[in-house]
Order: structure tokens, then sequence, then C-alpha cells
């Protein structure tokens, strides 16, 4: 197709997005460098959720894409079923160092929904490996996101999420409460005081289900998806506590808290709760390409590795798991965090970014502000008989004012690649100000 050639729209059914609105009102990228993207009618916006929270060293890294480029000349495929490549073993023993002690041993896939089949998929095994086969039940959060794979949507607490697909949900499933209260939060720095004894709701499904039926309890440390929902200070302890009276596993969803997000490798390290388990995905290669795994604790992977060594231990993997060309991604972004001290830098950043994003909290429109990490969320009050209207308009107008902003309802969420300067960050706030002071 020529420059001159009108782009047809029609035939791509995109995700997550209002289609036929999109498709009067099409916004394309035809280029990124950095912290920045630059759309195809020449607008440069400031990339302020880093991606989908996947780019934090920013866009076409030289190093990667160099490391891609290699890569492909060399070996684009191989199978990883009976054989595999040296990326592959090298980038498992790089993450096996970055997380926590003793989660030692890493799962490939191909994305955060898949790292969470994945985990929720080794629960089950651990336990029936066991002798207790009658562990099946799950435990998810409300408000939580875990990807689109039937089982992380039905451990997912999101209902638009869930309420079509309801007869494909798996049926041992209950869910914990979430734990954001404005009336105890509202424009919490960091970790809410409130909501500790949240957790103990657990010991509820506990008594109601009993211990010897649950498999596995998933939470994201933060909940990213839903709008920057920080964990109250104990609520983690007490889930890894309950978990552990009752020999229930726990996994820890790090789709977008792992790789330094929260100003540590993994967000279980920040908060100082160990899972063990944990999903991992989008940073791992900076976004350039599909990725996403499992971390298990050595007792978990050690469970597995009984019978005969001729036998395939776990019958479950992907055509794509270990792929050469995100092998050599991930490599080269976490060889470039620690070179750069990337993740010590997002730890430098994150008061800059608390206190500026704090600043807007007497502006127009503004019900809540909160902050983790390299990670905040703005929630604005919604417009009578218009919810959601307020952010999506944000949204359309920040383009023209040089930032790209991820709305979810009436939430704005923004986490900036780690290389920002702290100039971009309150330049990015500032211009937000004006939004909201221009907005109805």
């Amino acid at each position: 197709m020529n420059a001159t050639t009108p782009l047809d729209l029609s035939s791509y059914w995109m995700p997550f997005t209002h289609n036929r609105y999109f498709k009067q009102r099409p916004k394309l990228v035809a280029s990124g460098r950095g912290s920045y993207l630059t759309l195809t009618d020449g607008r440069r916006v400031f990339d302020c959720l880093s991606g989908l929270w996947c780019t934090p060293m920013g866009h076409c890294a030289p190093q990667i894409v160099q490391a891609i480029q290699e890569q492909v000349a060399g070996l684009d495929y191989t199978p990883g079923f009976q054989l595999s490549h040296p990326g592959a073993f090298e980038l498992a023993t790089r993450i096996a160092e970055l997380a926590p002690a003793p989660l030692n041993r890493v799962f490939f896939a191909n994305s955060g929904s898949e790292a969470v089949d994945t985990a929720l998929k080794i629960a089950i095994g651990y336990h029936r490996l066991r002798g207790e086969a009658s562990r099946t039940r799950l435990i998810g959060r409300e408000r939580g996101y875990h990807g689109v794979g039937l089982g992380g949507t039905s451990v997912g607490g999101i209902s638009p999420n869930r309420k079509m697909f309801a007869p494909l949900m798996i049926s041992n499933v209950d869910h914990l409460p979430h734990t954001h209260n404005l009336a105890h939060m509202q424009f919490t720095r960091g970790q809410p005081a409130w909501g500790a004894h949240l957790a103990d709701e657990l010991e509820r499904i506990v008594a109601l289900h009993d211990a010897s039926t649950i498999a596995a309890v998933i939470v994201e440390p933060m909940q990213g998806s839903a709008g920057v929902i920080v964990p109250p200070k104990g609520y983690l302890q007490r889930l890894r506590e309950i978990c552990d009276r009752h020999g229930i596993l726990l996994i820890f969803d790090e789709v977008i808290t792992g790789f330094g997000r929260v100003g540590a490798n993994f967000g279980s390290q920040r908060l100082g709760v160990t899972p063990d388990l944990i999903c991992f995905a989008k940073a791992v290669t900076n976004g350039v390409v599909p990725f996403g795994g499992v971390i298990a604790k050595q007792s978990v992977y050690d469970t597995f590795m009984t019978g005969p060594a001729h036998a395939i231990e776990l019958f479950h993997g992907y055509t794509y798991s270990g792929h050469p060309l995100a092998c050599a991604a991930g490599n080269a972004t976490l060889k470039l965090m620690q070179e750069t001290g990337a993740i010590k830098r997002a730890a430098m950043l994150e008061p800059v970014l608390e206190h500026a994003m704090h600043s807007l909290r007497e502006e127009p429109h503004v019900n809540d502000i909160r902050n983790f990490g390299l990670a905040a969320a703005l929630e604005l009050k919604p417009r009578d008989g218009q919810p959601g209207m307020r952010a999506m308009e944000m949204f359309e107008r920040g383009l023209d004012a040089g930032i790209l902003l991820r709305f979810t309802g009436d939430t704005l969420a923004v986490a900036p690649p780690f290389i920002s300067t702290e100039d971009e960050i309150e330049l990015m706030v500032a211009r937000i100000r004006e939004l909201l002071r221009e907005l109805k």
C-alpha cells in the first residue's frame, strides 16, 4: 500500500477497544523513540503508561533492537518441546537471580494471560501430586485482573470481563473483597494504613468451603488494571499467614509490578511477602516481543520431579514457549536494566511522581489520587448520566496536549518509563492540570 492509498480499517477487530468509535476517529502510531510515540498525523506524545505497563526502558532501545536483529539472523525459531536453545536457559537464570528466594524455577509462556493459566494449572497439579486431589478451588479477588484466559477470567474480578462469558467460567472459584475504600483511603500516599483486616475474609472462605478443597489464592500485589489499587499495610502479610496455616498456595500476579515498576525487582520484595508462585510478563522484554512466565518455589518444582526421569512431568506448554526472539529481547532488556541502574532510577523517581500527582488534589473533578512505586492513578468524579466520559475526554484532549494517558472508567493511570526525566514527569502532570481545568 502506498502513501496515497487510504488505509482500510474495517477488517481488524481491535481488542478492548470501542471499534466503531475508534474507526470514526482513528489514532495510529507511526513510530516510537525513548519515552515518546509519534502518531501518523505528526502528533508527538509522552508515553505516560509505558505502553501498557510494558516499556519501562522506552521505545526502540538500541541494545534491545540489536539483540533481536542478531538473533533473528542466526536462529529464528526452534521447537520448545524436547529441545531448546542457550538463550532460554540464560534468561531463566537471570530471572531466577532477580526473584525472591526460594523462587528459582522458571516456566515460559507468551503473555500474562498464559502465565496466569499456567500458574493455576501448576497449583492444581502440585496438590494432586501430593495426594490432595480434593484441592481444586481457586480464590481470586474482586476488581482483580489476571488476563483473559478462561482461568484468569474466572479468578479475575472485573465484572465486564466476566459477565458475557459466564457459561465458560471455572466453577470452583470464590473471590475475596477488594481493598479500595475511599472513606478510609482517599488521597493516600503509598500504602493505606486501613484495611489489613480485609484479608481475614479468606478465613471465612476457608470455613465455608473447607481448606481441604482450596488449592490457591491469586492476587496482584498492586492492582494495576483496576486503577492502581495499593495494598493496605499488613494485608498481604495476613494473606500469607492464612495460606500457610491452611496449606494453600499463594500466587502473586506480578505482570505489572515485576521488573522494577515498584522500585524493586518484584512487588513481593518491596512489600516483604514471598508467594509460592509469581506470574510475570510485560516489562521482561520491554514489550518488544510477547513473553511471560511463572517463577516457582524450589519445593513446588521438586514435587513435579517424581517418577521415571524419561517421563514428562507437566503436560503443559506452548508452541512459542522460550521463543528465541523473546529470549533475546528478555536477556537484552534485563542486562540493560542492570547496566543502567534502571530499577534504582524508578525508585528515585517515585517521590517525584507522588509529589506531582498529589499536587492535583484541589483541581476540578478530582475524586481521589493513589500512588505506589512509579505508578499513580487519578480518579475523576463521574459526569451525571455519563460515567467514563470525563476520563475519555481527558484521553482525547491529552493527545493534542502531547501526553498519552490510559483510562479505565473514570480513572486515569500513569506509569512513566524508567528513563523519564524529572522534568518530563512534572510536565506530564502540568498538562494533566491544564486539561482538568478545561474539562466540564
